[in-house]
């Protein structure tokens, strides 16, 4: 059964999160990691697929992922990390900025697409929300249980179990928009009210990638009564 492994606090009151860096430009990557250890992280620097896929089991906090690299791409090695952990948040940073690359990473299970050139300082704004999101949150004591028809959702694991038990695997965003559906029952929401809530104030996308998420999640849960409200947006109806 699959749980989030929580940072803990270090003496200095910093969250000790691992990090791990995925990019093949060694300068690019050096800077990165810099950036990024600058926030009192722990950072790993891979510049191949293949060094990346051996610390799989290592279970990091945040993976950032190029797309194109040596011996095993972005594509196929986040199909191998949600494979080991379906819940750890994922960050794609490409110099391809084409649509396909972001919706193939929305729907492989992506938190964030980032196009370069971009500066690391909006990389590090982007991985501290992601981070406070998934994992600090979740150590805030808080109502945590939620019933929703033939779904049971628990805030403090993030996990999702059937009416068998059975748990059902989502990725971070998927768990972010049932959580924010959950805690709004019944009240409609506009899609760029969820966008806001799932992917914060950052994000400068459209507001598709909303449906996209929608989609993805009836699929994995067809039994959750969520209504889609034409030109609006959607409402999670109360049970």
């Amino acid at each position: 059964m699959y749980q989030l492994l929580l940072p803990k606090k270090r003496t200095d009151d910093v969250m000790k999160y691992h990090v791990f860096v995925v990019e093949d430009d060694v300068n690019i990557n050096q800077i990165l990691c810099t950036y990024l250890s600058n926030q009192g992280w722990e950072v790993a620097s891979f510049t191949t697929g293949g060094e990346a896929r051996q610390a799989l089991s290592l279970h990091p906090h945040l993976w950032i992922l190029d797309i194109m690299l040596p011996e095993v791409d972005g594509f196929q090695l986040i199909r191998e990390i949600k494979a080991d952990n379906p819940a750890v948040p994922v960050i794609f940073i490409s110099a391809r900025d084409a649509d396909i690359d972001r919706i193939v990473g929305l729907e492989m299970g992506s938190d964030d697409y980032m196009s370069k050139p971009f500066m690391p300082e909006e990389l590090v704004i982007r991985c501290r929300k992601l981070l406070q999101r998934v994992y600090e949150q979740a150590l805030e004591p808080k109502n945590a249980l939620h019933r929703l028809g033939d779904y049971d959702l628990d805030e403090t694991t993030r996990q999702v179990s059937d009416a068998a038990g059975t748990i059902i695997d989502l990725t971070t965003r998927e768990f972010d928009l049932l959580l924010m559906l959950a805690r709004h029952q019944g009240q409609p929401l506009e899609r760029e009210q969820i966008l806001t809530g799932v992917w914060g104030l950052e994000y400068y996308g459209t507001d598709r990638v909303v449906d996209d998420l929608v989609r993805r999640l009836r699929k994995k849960m067809p039994a959750l009564r969520l209504e889609t409200l034409y030109a609006y947006g959607y409402r999670l109806v109360r049970t």
